[in-house]
């Protein structure tokens, strides 16, 4: 239906539209940058937070298409999006400063966990989003070798300095107990120091304000979901498994856990999903298919996506360069879809939360 263009009635249009972040229309929140309208061209600019950044291009499209559905006549719409700042909140007592806080976990190991949390927090950073990774994984830390980076970090006013890597045109902050701990030293702990560890990393490495916070967590259901649950409000939960049915039963487990200490499920994740002959071009299921996808319907938990086995996969992961799985055209589809999802899951839940009040008028 072709309505008269003015800037109040384009206005009145983006007001149907909600910050992915907030749930918000975007005039509540102050986020309509400029509006030019006239019978031949429309240009508005938009300013949305670094924590949606993987949305960006889709809220575009969507703004896009609702113009040009309700002004058809208009032969020039077009739609810029700049950032807005928000500022992450402090959390717990701990003071960290960040928006989501969400846990990588699985029933078993070996299933790939700690690649998936790696690259989900990579694909955020490479997005633009402010994120940072911390290797939950006391007993197993992987993250340090996945991502090709060592050295025992420094301590500067008191706080870690993070191991940082370079993702695109952003630097992400990592912490790891493979920092501390020399490499082939085993980790001997008991409940207690095990919380003491996972707090003073949270508490104590220097972030800085963070759009995410990836937490990869220790395989199965020991104690650290119940110290992250104690001293900080997570955002939720992914669950990463493989299709095989045994792999299945360690995950829901892994489900129950998050459950039982009111941690809310994000999604699943199904890695090693298949495997495609790169000679022949011929798919294998080895580990059978889809038990991830009916699973999470079964559970009632999004399905984020799958991650097929893959020979470059391995590769950059044993040289420490999973970032270069963006760079790989036949891998990079799968974490980006993955990363998406999960964002659009968070907004999606945001904007099914009853209605704010109304922002005061200062």
């Amino acid at each position: 239906m072709s309505s008269a263009v003015s800037e109040s009635a384009v206005r009145g249009l983006l007001g149907e539209i909600a910050d992915p972040e907030s749930g918000r229309p975007l005039p509540e929140m102050g986020q309509i940058v400029s509006v030019a309208a006239d019978p031949t061209t429309i240009a508005v600019t938009i300013g949305l937070t670094t924590h949606s950044a993987i949305l960006w291009q889709a809220t575009r499209g969507r703004i896009e298409d609702l113009l040009r559905a309700r002004f058809p006549a208009v032969p020039q719409v077009t739609v810029t999006i700049v950032p807005h700042d928000r500022p992450a909140p402090k959390l717990g007592q701990i003071g960290l400063e960040a928006k989501s806080v969400i846990a990588v976990g699985s029933g078993k190991g070996g299933v790939g966990k700690s690649t998936i949390a790696a690259s989900i927090a990579i694909g955020l950073a490479r997005a633009g989003s402010r994120t940072g990774l911390l290797d939950a994984d006391v007993y197993g830390p992987s993250v340090p070798h996945l991502l090709g980076l060592s050295g025992r970090p420094q301590i500067e006013e008191g706080k870690i300095v993070p191991q940082w890597l370079d993702v695109g045109r952003s630097r992400m902050p990592t912490m790891s107990m493979g920092y501390l701990v020399p490499a082939g030293e085993a980790v001997v702990w008991r409940g207690p120091m095990l919380h003491g560890a996972i707090t003073q990393m949270l508490r104590d490495t220097r972030w800085g304000p963070l759009d995410y916070l990836i937490i990869d967590m220790p395989p199965g259901t020991g104690d650290i979901a119940l110290t992250l649950s104690q001293v900080l409000p997570l955002t939720g939960a992914v669950v990463v498994c493989t299709p095989q049915d045994v792999a299945l039963l360690d995950a829901t487990k892994a489900i129950a856990m998050f459950r039982k200490v009111n941690i809310p499920l994000l999604g699943m994740v199904e890695n090693m999903s298949f495997f495609v002959c790169p000679d022949t071009g011929k798919r294998y299921d080895i580990f059978g298919t889809g038990g991830a996808r009916r699973t999470a319907q079964e559970m009632d938990i999004p399905f984020l996506g799958e991650v097929p086995i893959q020979i470059p996969i391995r590769e950059h992961g044993d040289a420490g360069r999973t970032a270069a799985n963006y760079d790989d055209p036949a891998a990079a589809p799968y974490f980006e879809a993955i990363c998406t999802r999960l964002v659009g899951t968070l907004a999606a839940a945001t904007a099914a939360r009853p209605p704010l009040p109304a922002l005061p008028v200062l």
